[in-house]
Order: C-alpha cells, then structure tokens, then sequence
C-alpha cells in the first residue's frame, strides 16, 4: 500500500503541484523517510505525506515537520491522512524528536479539526504567513504541535500568547 514508486505524469494528473518539482526531489533526496506515498492496489495514488527533521536538540526543539499531507479525493474519509501522519509521527519518534509540527490556513477548518483529532494543539498563529494571489490579502497560519514520548512535561505545546511574523520563526 505505501511505496514510492509512482510516476510524475501520475503524481500530476492526481495532485496539483503545491511546490515545484525540484523542491519535491530536494525532499526526497535528503528526507526519503519521511516522503511516503500511499498506493491502491490497482495502481493508482491515493496520497503522500512529505516532511523532514529540523531544530536544536540542545533547545529541545529537534522535531519533526509536516511540509504536505495531501490524499485524492476518492480516497478521502477512510482514515489515510491519519494512518500518513501516524506513520510520520512515528518516524520522529524513533529520530528523537520532541515534537511534530505542521503550518496549516486558519481558513481550512477541515483540516485544522482533523488535526486537532489527531491530537495537534495552536501552538502559535504566524500572521500573513501564506502569500495570496488575485489581490486577495494574504492569509494566517496556525503553527500546530504534537508532543512526542520525549517531551514529558510537553513543553513544546505551550502555546505562546502573542502571534508572530513569518520571519520570526526559525
């Protein structure tokens, strides 16, 4: 069901490009374990999830990243976004992460409550962190964190009281 063997012309038809393709391969290349598509038995994709390990160990913030979650339409609402996350979730664990993390559109509710089912929390709102287009204003994030096994007292999810700018954040 999860592998990476699924071709460009197929990732394509299935997903918009959120990134360009050499930021994908740069992800691929320097994170593959954390790049997992999810495959239907008859071929066709149904989703991937693709991240990375960053942070400071020495300042308890190595951790985790959720740069895209995306699952096809017909396969939504059968429990993959969960089983993605899970499966990267757990990849920090074993890379001695103290957290996950993920930017997610204040706007996108959907996903903002199935995080929070997965048990994520706002950690912080980043103001005008995605760049809109037709003239739109641009939108705000919430910057949402899941502790893992080695934050006991779950430090990293003390939210902060304030918002912050995009570049604030390290």
């Amino acid at each position: 069901m999860f592998s990476c063997s699924i071709s460009e012309a197929q990732f394509s038809l299935t997903f918009h490009f959120q990134y360009g393709i050499p930021f994908y391969l740069q992800y691929l290349a320097h994170w593959p374990e954390y790049f997992i598509v999810a495959e239907a038995p008859g071929g066709e994709l149904m989703g991937y999830i693709m991240g990375k390990a960053e942070g400071s160990v020495a300042r308890e913030e190595w951790h985790g990243h959720v740069t895209a979650l995306s699952v096809a339409p017909e396969f939504r609402r059968l429990g993959l976004a969960a089983k993605l996350m899970e499966m990267l979730e757990e990849i920090s664990e074993r890379k001695g992460g103290f957290f996950v993390d993920l930017f997610v559109r204040v706007s996108n509710q959907v996903a903002v409550n199935m995080y929070k089912r997965l048990g994520y929390s706002v950690y912080r709102t980043v103001i005008e962190y995605y760049s809109a287009s037709n003239g739109e204003p641009d939108e705000d994030a919430y910057d949402m964190r899941k502790a893992l096994s080695r934050d006991t007292e779950k430090k990293s999810i003390i939210p902060l009281p304030h918002p912050v700018r995009p570049e604030d954040i390290e």
